[in-house]
């Protein structure tokens, strides 16, 4: 009986011990190595939001598959309607759960306020970040959930 118990508390840990290390050898958890500055980045992305929304800029942007290939369209305007010019956009298509699979989208300017890019093909859950510069200033950031079929 001894002997029974002994095995059954040792398999436990062994089963125990296996998916341990196989969790953190996969994800270590940590997804900011400085908390400190993590906060302060934090602080720092809240201004320039409140920034960004008093803009009142409208940034539509449109993904979907093409010919094999993942299609992002990004048009800006302003409060009133009218095209955004002097602008350079960048786009990233953000996997939810692995950044290995992260991918840049090279958008290239189609017109003023249009900008469009091409990218492997992706299916599934997705994040679009968006950033728009003037100059060597950020003034607009958008993140999205997205699903591509």
């Amino acid at each position: 009986m001894l002997a029974c118990l002994v095995a059954f508390f040792a398999l436990v840990a062994a089963a125990n011990a296996v998916l341990i290390r196989a969790a953190v050898s996969t994800f270590g958890g940590v997804e900011a190595g400085n908390a400190y500055q993590a906060g302060l980045a934090f602080a720092r992305e809240r201004t320039e939001a409140a920034a960004q929304d008093s803009l009142r800029w409208q940034v539509d942007a449109k993904v979907a598959p093409v010919r094999g290939e993942t299609l992002v369209e990004i048009v800006a305007r302003d409060a009133t309607g009218t095209p955004l010019a002097g602008l350079a956009a960048y786009a990233r298509l953000a996997h939810p759960t692995d950044k290995r699979l992260d991918r840049t989208v090279e958008l290239t300017r189609t017109g003023v306020g249009r900008f469009e890019g091409r990218s492997a093909p992706a299916t599934g859950q997705w994040t679009l970040e968006i950033d728009i510069e003037r100059g060597d200033a950020r003034v607009f950031r958008s993140r999205n959930r997205i699903f591509l079929r």
